[in-house]
């Protein structure tokens, strides 16, 4: 049973009602999905979503196919960047980032950029979009604010 400590000091007394309840089932489920966890299925999440949309802006292992310049040029039409810059930085961008989240490696730089190039997205390409884009950005905000986790090259190396 969880208690309180009574206003005036003296010995705890028990929660009763809907809130110990809720209290008591919170702290169970925060003991069985520790941080490490939770930032270590949001790593991966994030790294198959970018993955495999870079793997589908390239043959082989990193040519650019004439495809994506194409899309670049005519549909996502980025302003102030020409679009084979765009193309090239957002492929490499796609296939970079996610690696670094695996592995757990410049987690908040990475969940960082990747939340920059999601904001890109939403504001110039797919405005509609924005419940999946806003699904993405709960789980970089995340990294971005908790780091990493144990299960990580950052906490290996003593980054934080």
């Amino acid at each position: 049973m969880h208690t309180t400590h009574a206003p005036n000091g003296t010995a705890p007394t028990p929660h009763s009602g809907v809130r110990g309840l809720c209290n008591g089932l919170a702290e169970r489920l925060e003991r069985f999905t520790p941080h490490s966890l939770i930032a270590l299925a949001a790593r991966l999440a994030l790294a198959g979503i970018f993955w495999m949309s870079g793997r589908t802006k390239v043959e082989g292992w990193f040519t650019i196919t004439d495809t994506t310049y194409l899309l670049f040029r005519e549909e996502y039409k980025l302003p102030l960047i020409p679009p084979e810059w765009a193309a090239q930085m957002a492929t490499l961008s796609e296939h970079l980032f996610p690696v670094l989240l695996v592995l757990g490696l410049a987690t908040r730089l990475s969940a960082l950029a990747l939340l920059g190039m999601t904001l890109v997205i939403q504001v110039f390409v797919y405005p509609a979009a924005w419940p999946t884009h806003l699904s993405w950005a709960g789980l970089m905000l995340y990294l971005v604010g908790r780091g990493a986790g144990n299960v990580s090259l950052d906490r290996a190396l003593g980054i934080r």
